[in-house]
């Protein structure tokens, strides 16, 4: 029997041309990136290299990107090390109720901490109203973080409008782009956000990698110490297999994401309107026009 996988929002089978790629650094090339012989200096080059392609895909620049070692790791870096950094301002922190369980619980976290937390709520389409963020904001507000599209229901939200009032307000803005990216455009200078999470799994690319994208004068703490790796602000000998691969998936996907988007919305309207056809009383869930196309 057939199968077919329909379970890409959750992760996404590896890309044969993402596979090729990181192929030499299973094999050949598995120095330390941070050496400097010969060995090093090949694994340097490469992640040297897949910082450029990523930064090319989010529309910044070089210096701006941090590799991680996935989505859950971005988002709690962003949220908390903003908080930390900019906790003399005041200890409120901003969310949607929908946000992903890594933003929420670092949300969460700091709560016990002393923070203040806003959970920012939805309408039926799963929509944040940017009027609700700007009446949440106060002078303690150091950070907000609303998704740029649920993985759930797949609506898109105004990230934007958002950015702009957390702009107006003094306040950093993060979005966690890992639903998004390669669905639609993600281009960091069009949302003016300060800070973006991306994953690799969701991408085509290998599992535990991923990237933050963090506007340069953004004020952030490290998430985790012990080196000098990622301009000293992330430690720990980088995974070049995961980021060489992350960096091929993002070139693809430049490429390749509008041809694919319209592929995949076709084959949703078919299955949408297949169902609604077969079945009465059906309720679909989320936004009828600001979603990806993929859910």
């Amino acid at each position: 029997m057939r199968r077919v996988y329909l379970d890409n929002n959750s992760t996404t089978p590896i890309d044969l041309r993402v596979a090729d790629a990181v192929e030499p650094y299973l094999r050949q090339v598995f120095g330390n990136p941070s050496n400097m012989h010969s060995y090093g200096r090949e694994c340097s080059e490469g992640v040297a290299g897949a910082r450029e392609s990523v930064a090319a895909f989010l529309n910044c620049a070089v210096e701006e990107v941090f590799f991680t070692g996935g989505g859950s790791e971005a988002d709690n870096w962003a949220v908390k090390g903003v908080a930390f950094a900019r906790q003399a301002k005041g200890k409120h922190v901003i969310c949607s109720s929908i946000e992903h369980s890594a933003v929420l619980s670092s949300c969460e976290y700091l709560g016990t901490l002393g923070w203040k937390v806003t959970r920012v709520d939805v309408d039926k389409q799963g929509l944040v109203d940017p009027a609700d963020v700007r009446k949440a904001i106060t002078p303690q507000t150091t950070i907000v973080s609303v998704m740029l599209a649920n993985n759930e229901i797949g609506t898109v939200e105004p990230v934007a409008e958002i950015a702009a009032i957390c702009r107006e307000a003094g306040v950093t803005c993060h979005t966690d782009a890992v639903a998004a990216a390669g669905k639609i455009d993600v281009d960091v200078k069009k949302l003016g956000v300060d800070l973006l999470s991306i994953s690799g799994h969701k991408l085509q690319a290998p599992k535990g990698v991923g990237a933050l994208y963090v506007k340069k004068g953004t004020e952030i703490h490290p998430l985790i110490h012990g080196g000098h790796q990622e301009a000293g602000i992330r430690g720990g000998t980088e995974n070049t297999v995961g980021i060489v691969g992350l960096a091929k998936a993002c070139e693809i996907l430049k490429a390749e994401w509008p041809r694919n988007a319209a592929r995949e919305a076709k084959l949703r309207d078919k299955l949408e309107q297949g169902i609604r056809e077969r079945i009465s009383e059906v309720i679909f869930n989320g936004h009828p026009e600001k979603r990806v196309p993929n859910v």
